[in-house]
């Protein structure tokens, strides 16, 4: 290992390198970003991005970003498209082309051929004057200085640039498309939003684990119930509908003021008009009430009938905070 030279010095300036390019990219906007913005918004097909090399792989991920905020789009390598590939494009599709130098043999064949059905073409491109460019009909300017490794060599800056310009494309279409947090979540819904935006509070209630006792129990039977159930709580219930609830904080309560169990049933030590929630409600909304409340577990209830409990800890597994 080469310890002559100062790795975090080097980290450094390789991420003020790549950000100074970024931030420069402003200057590179034109009325092109805007009219391409809006092609792609407009599009009654698919977007096609294609590349090679670095710009095939920034391509991908600019596929899966608009994937996953609503606008539907397929990779396509560029590479793979002149064996045979080409047929995934159709009338109507908008196709996005990334080269940085926008003259490798490759675009040279693919650019002419990619509008064949008089479909828009898009360039992220560094250079204006390129073959690439002259045949889109909207450039996208990822121009950079140079590259951040001390020989200019390995893609970095200018990979980070067209990534950005796909990044800025995509937050201009969330907007146009009114894209909000629940239409994220219907497209990520293994995700932590997801969860949180979609989960509803029956998918995690264990039917199992449904303590309750009746007005007139003893309390004998209250701490059994609760012990067999290892919820520290119980309904208290009648003719199925909820009326209140026992905590094991409530039992030592009732235990500081007497030890004789005979001299109270359920019905004296309860605590009426319970927190509760709707098996048909999302689990956030179940989090916020426990979190509101200072309290670990809530009833849940359906069509007004009591139908079990669940606990802080059955949402944290989720992974919902």
């Amino acid at each position: 290992m080469n310890t002559a030279i100062n790795i975090l010095e080097t980290a450094k300036n390789t991420l003020l390198s790549e950000s100074e390019s970024i931030k420069k990219l402003i200057n590179y906007l034109t009325l092109d970003f805007e009219k391409a913005v809006e092609a792609i918004y407009n599009c009654n097909g698919r977007i096609i991005v294609t590349g090679i090399g670095k710009s095939a792989l920034i391509g991908a991920k600019i596929v899966a970003t608009f994937n996953s905020t609503g606008t539907p789009s397929i990779y396509m390598h560029a590479a793979e498209a002149m064996h045979g590939d080409l047929g995934l494009i159709q009338p109507g599709d908008c196709i996005i082309c990334i080269s940085n130098s926008g003259n490798s043999p490759e675009i040279k064949v693919l650019a002419p051929i990619l509008k064949r059905h008089g479909n828009k073409l898009i360039a992220i491109t560094a250079n204006e004057n390129s073959f690439l460019a002259k045949s889109s009909d909207y450039i996208l300017l990822s121009k950079v200085d140079r590259e951040a490794e001390q020989n200019n060599l390995a893609p970095m800056n200018s990979t980070t640039a067209q990534l950005v310009l796909g990044d800025a494309l995509a937050a201009c279409l969330i907007q146009m498309r009114q894209f909000t947090a629940e239409d994220f979540a219907m497209y990520h819904p293994g995700g932590a939003l997801g969860k949180k935006l979609l989960l509803l509070v029956r998918n995690i209630l264990k039917s199992e684990n449904k303590p309750s006792v009746s007005p007139e129990s003893t309390i004998q039977d209250v701490i059994v119930e609760i012990s067999e159930k290892r919820l520290g709580v119980t309904a208290v219930v009648e003719d199925d509908k909820l009326i209140g609830i026992i905590t094991d904080g409530d039992l030592r309560r009732m235990l500081q003021k007497s030890a004789n169990l005979n001299e109270y049933k359920a019905k004296d030590i309860m605590s009426i008009n319970p927190k509760s929630i709707d098996s048909n409600e999302h689990v956030s909304k179940a989090l916020s009430i426990l979190e509101d409340n200072s309290i670990t577990q809530l009833l849940v209830t359906e069509n007004n009938k009591y139908v079990g409990v669940i606990h802080l800890h059955d949402i944290l597994k989720e992974g919902i905070v």
